[in-house]
């Protein structure tokens, strides 16, 4: 068993884990966060994506203890009270979802692309949105609405940043 204390989706919390526990198993059977989803236990589909320390991470093949002392952010923490996340809103618009079972890590993604992009100086175009998604898996959508939904966040979350500042 190991002892970890994690701050996930702000909230900090020790739990005592199971060696081999997975960070998507921890999140979701033990927090009963549900949002984040298991889809092929391989870090092949992406729809297990959470932010770790601000940066992107497959959890279904991330052991628990690994996170110990870290902040983990899942799909459920990225909304402020009733306001969507810029991500989630943009895909929302641009119907950048249809059965949603990607859309968790899709969306967690997103966010990690836009801030690298942005911290980096570089450009976020639609080719290199549909490069940085060859980890993330859509079984429906072709992926079209998601790239314009993610292009479409980048500009809402630097004009949310500018204002900030």
């Amino acid at each position: 068993m190991a002892d970890i204390t994690v701050t996930v989706n702000g909230k900090a919390m020790r739990r005592s884990v199971p060696d081999h526990t997975l960070l998507s198993e921890f999140l979701r059977e033990t927090l009963r966060l549900t949002g984040t989803h298991v889809g092929c236990d391989t870090s092949q589909c992406g729809a297990c994506v959470v932010h770790v320390d601000g940066r992107a991470v497959k959890s279904c093949t991330t052991l628990a203890a690994s996170v110990d002392g870290a902040a983990v952010t899942t799909i459920e923490g990225i909304a402020s009270g009733s306001d969507l996340h810029p991500m989630q809103a943009a895909f929302n618009d641009h119907h950048g979802l249809q059965c949603g079972f990607c859309t968790p890590g899709m969306i967690m993604s997103g966010i990690d692309m836009v801030n690298r992009y942005k911290a980096e100086g570089r450009a976020l175009t639609p080719d290199a949105i549909r490069h940085e998604l060859e980890g993330n898996i859509c079984r429906c959508t072709g992926y079209h609405n998601i790239v314009k939904a993610i292009e479409d966040a980048a500009g809402r979350m630097t004009s949310m940043a500018t204002a900030a500042e």
